[in-house]
């Protein structure tokens, strides 16, 4: 099997995607802070699982090719 162009793209496609995700909840960090504790738990409990979902069509494009 050839190492392929799609993996080194797609590793950086997905730290790129990262720095983001993370620059947008960082800048919301204000608001979020003025929420009461119980809120800020679940802001933040979601928000760390919410950017796995787009990585696993990043992954299957990376292993096959496809998006689908």
């Amino acid at each position: 099997m050839e190492p392929t162009w799609r993996k080194p793209v797609g590793m950086l496609g997905i730290l790129v995607f990262i720095l983001v995700w993370l620059v947008a909840i960082a800048s919301l960090s204000r608001w979020i802070g003025a929420l009461p504790a119980i809120v800020q738990l679940l802001i933040y409990g979601v928000a760390g699982v919410m950017w796995i979902a787009p990585l696993k069509p990043a992954l299957r494009w990376m292993e096959t090719g496809r998006w689908r």
